[in-house]
């Protein structure tokens, strides 16, 4: 397996708990959270803060995390507190967060060089690509298993029943709002975790690498859900598999595009024309078949 290769499978594995976490608010709730932007920065920012002060990585990983579920819950509380739209709330949050994100670096950018990372804990390879992969499968692996324990206990079945059914969840004495507060502070908990992650792979953060990261764990979910659909599948097990799937099949595009060259600064309008693509195909088939 080529280096391009493996860098791009990692790049997607360790934007995989994003992208669960993007499936926790669309799929589950039906909320449009822009939040992701905000906080996959939030994580990147605190792991890189704290790294570069030398903080040991296993404080560093719930302490990005938590920040994340913060700005998650924050979102929450407006918009079910407040009654003020979930999209509003999310682009509210998001905004704030730019600015906490500056306080809290100091500056724009903070590199992380010659720093121990979380990559480096296993050693099965002298290759170090392959160490850093080997890691992120097992991370990936473990919040597979976990999120599926999640959804199908009571607590994740009340959470599903509220994004399907909010009138009779309600009637059955459940909390929504609680469960919807709880449900976006999980979904950005798994963002920051994707910053963490992405930070120490690329050895850095930087006040803008957050910009337009929904549209990625977007287009990751949007090809798990059009997998759903074309094998008929509805069990949550499989909808995980197929997100994983997505986000691997969406950096390989990505990753494809600037193999042949593309000017990277085109890359966000690769990204938002596939994510178009995907979106519009389900609707284009289905108005054709009719004819």
């Amino acid at each position: 397996m080529s280096t391009f290769l493996i860098s791009a499978v990692q790049l997607a594995l360790c934007l995989v708990p994003m992208a669960m976490g993007i499936f926790i608010t669309m799929k589950v709730f039906g909320i449009p959270d822009i939040t992701t932007d905000g906080s996959y920065t939030l994580g990147a920012t605190v792991t890189a803060v704290m790294m570069s002060n030398h903080m040991p990585i296993w404080m560093v990983m719930p302490m990005s995390m938590a920040a994340g579920a913060i700005s998650g819950s924050i979102t929450g509380f407006i918009h079910t507190k407040f009654n003020i739209d979930a999209l509003l709330s999310g682009i509210l949050v998001m905004t704030a967060l730019y600015s906490v994100n500056l306080i809290i670096m100091g500056r724009s950018n903070i590199p992380l060089i010659d720093i121990e990372t979380l990559f480096q804990f296993i050693s099965i390879s002298e290759d170090q690509n392959i160490n850093a992969l080997f890691v992120t499968v097992l991370l990936v692996l473990t919040l597979y298993f976990l999120l599926i324990y999640l959804l199908k206990t009571d607590f994740g079945i009340s959470m599903r029943a509220t994004g399907n059914n909010p009138i009779m969840t309600k009637s059955l004495g459940v909390n929504n709002d609680k469960i919807k507060i709880i449900g976006l502070a999980m979904s950005n908990a798994l963002t920051a975790m994707s910053g963490f992650l992405v930070a120490q792979y690329q050895g850095f953060a930087d006040i803008n690498m957050g910009i337009g990261i929904v549209i990625t764990g977007l287009g990751s979910v949007l090809i798990a859900d059009a997998l759903k659909k074309a094998f008929r599948i509805q069990k949550i097990g499989y909808q995980l598999l197929f997100l994983i799937i997505g986000s691997l099949m969406f950096q390989q595009v990505l990753a494809i595009t600037l193999s042949l060259g593309t000017d990277p600064a085109l890359l966000k309008m690769v990204t938002a024309s596939f994510v178009l693509i995907i979106v519009a195909l389900p609707g284009i088939h289905k108005r054709y078949s009719k004819n």
